[in-house]
């Protein structure tokens, strides 16, 4: 017999979006947006949160020096507010199209910085049990999984695709 998952992010019969999350999972999210928030508000050049401030020009630093000095605050202020939204509503059982586009960016900012301290590749689907960063990866894992969820839910409002005129 198959075991069916109730999804924990999906689209509701009100047009809005039902999130249903147990109470670990929601300390768990709150909890990881106050880290994230602390360590963006300390300083934007750990290199742990790298991959929230990408590298425009690779091969031309002083290019990239002006990019970033032109871009750097307003990714920053966009991150803290959809960290804000996360945090504000991590207790909701519903949210609006903009709440979930709001968990989206957060917990996309999260995922990235997990995965990067832990220089996650493409190979590490399985996680070793006695890995001492075992409990990140699973954190990091069921982040995407909440990613996937929201993004399918989103997905379901967007019309068919439409066959191009030839």
């Amino acid at each position: 017999m198959a075991f069916l998952r109730r999804r924990r992010i999906e689209r509701s019969s009100s047009g809005r979006y039902a999130i249903r999350l147990p109470a670990p999972e929601r300390e768990l999210l709150a909890d990881l947006v106050e880290q994230l928030r602390e360590v963006l508000l300390s300083s934007t050049d750990d290199p742990n949160v790298r991959r929230l401030f990408p590298t425009a020009y690779h091969d031309d630093p002083d290019r990239d020096q002006e990019y970033q000095q032109l871009v750097r605050d307003e990714l920053l202020e966009r991150r803290l507010t959809a960290l804000t939204v996360l945090e504000e509503t991590a207790q909701a059982r519903e949210l609006d199209e903009a709440g979930l586009a709001g968990w989206l960016t957060a917990l996309n900012d999260l995922r990235l910085v997990i995965g990067t301290r832990l220089d996650v590749s493409e190979d590490d689907l399985e996680i070793d049990p006695d890995d001492p960063d075992a409990p990140a990866f699973a954190v990091y894992h069921y982040l995407g999984m909440l990613l996937a969820e929201a993004v399918d839910a989103l997905e379901a409002d967007l019309p068919p695709p439409t066959e191009p005129e030839v």
